[in-house]
């Protein structure tokens, strides 16, 4: 795609809706995770690269069920597995919810894949039965770039990758 099929607003939750239905119809019909996770890293980053300094999906791993392993991204080099617990997207993947860190420095058991990192949105992604499959991890140099019109934008295209 060499032009976006929904022109950016300059609104950030009519963004992420604009988004939602992009991601939705790009997807469509596709049967491999690593496409889609791949094709919705690539539309967040180019709707969001003032801020997305790290975006991309740890997967659970089916042979160690309670570790993530680095999926489809963009960014400098991520950390390549993460146990269930540690750190943002293992506490994410433990609690099954979104976690929004203003200052990662002060999140106590934070990994540090890239200390240029400030801030983090972590979502967690589901399956359509519900299970647990990955987490959308996202980072910015900026401190507190992450908010609650985040956490429903990013959570509303994880769905709607998953669903279509």
């Amino acid at each position: 795609m060499s032009e976006r099929a929904i022109p950016l607003s300059d609104d950030k939750a009519t963004r992420y809706s604009d988004l939602v239905v992009e991601v939705a119809a790009v997807v469509a019909g596709e049967t491999s995770r690593t496409a889609r996770y791949a094709t919705t890293i690539s539309l967040l980053v180019s709707a969001f690269d003032d801020r997305f300094f790290w975006c991309g999906f740890y997967e659970v791993d089916p042979l160690k069920p309670e570790e993530l392993v680095v999926g489809p991204y963009q960014g400098t080099l991520g950390c390549l597995r993460i146990p269930f617990g540690k750190g943002v997207c293992g506490v994410c993947a433990s609690r099954r919810k979104t976690i929004i860190v203003p200052d990662v420095h002060a999140f106590p058991g934070h990994i540090a894949c890239d200390s240029r990192s400030n801030s983090e949105i972590v979502v967690p992604v589901f399956d359509r039965s519900g299970r647990l499959i990955a987490v959308l991890d996202v980072d910015s140099t900026k401190f507190a770039a992450f908010d609650e019109i985040d956490a429903r934008g990013l959570e509303r295209i994880c769905s709607a990758m998953m669903s279509g």
